[in-house]
């Protein structure tokens, strides 16, 4: 069964860490080689692995997506929020990621990010562990 986890998003667009919540429900499972599979369930967020060492990175992500997708006044969608679905869809509703030796593989510099494009929100996303 996948774990929920719940998140308060504080902007209107941004990139929360989430490593930990991953790495910790792969703990729980106990489970020494396989996949941990994230999943994000909203239109209008998304998720992503870059770097978290230098704070910098994430500021730059967001500007690169407002500059790769701004706001349209032609855009038709009524909620006017199609910046953020357009957001969304480059960053993806998933990501699967290798656990060995019973946890993350991930690189030296790697965090798992949730991206916000619609907020202030209370969001979820779902960690599935599976072994293999």
């Amino acid at each position: 069964m996948p774990e929920k986890f719940s998140l308060k998003t504080t902007r209107k667009e941004g990139f929360y860490p989430i490593t930990d919540s991953v790495r910790e429900a792969v703990r729980k499972s106990r489970v020494k080689e396989g996949l941990a599979v994230v999943y994000c369930p909203h239109t209008t967020a998304g998720l992503t692995i870059n770097e978290n060492a230098d704070p910098a990175v994430v500021h730059d992500l967001i500007l690169g997506l407002k500059g790769a997708y701004p706001e349209n006044p032609d855009f038709r969608h009524l909620e006017g929020n199609s910046a953020g679905h357009l957001k969304a869809a480059a960053c993806g509703s998933s990501l699967q990621l290798i656990i060995s030796g019973g946890e993350l593989l991930l690189g030296t510099w790697q965090g798992i990010y949730f991206g916000e494009f619609d907020g202030p929100r209370t969001r979820t996303f779902f960690v599935k562990i599976m072994e293999g």
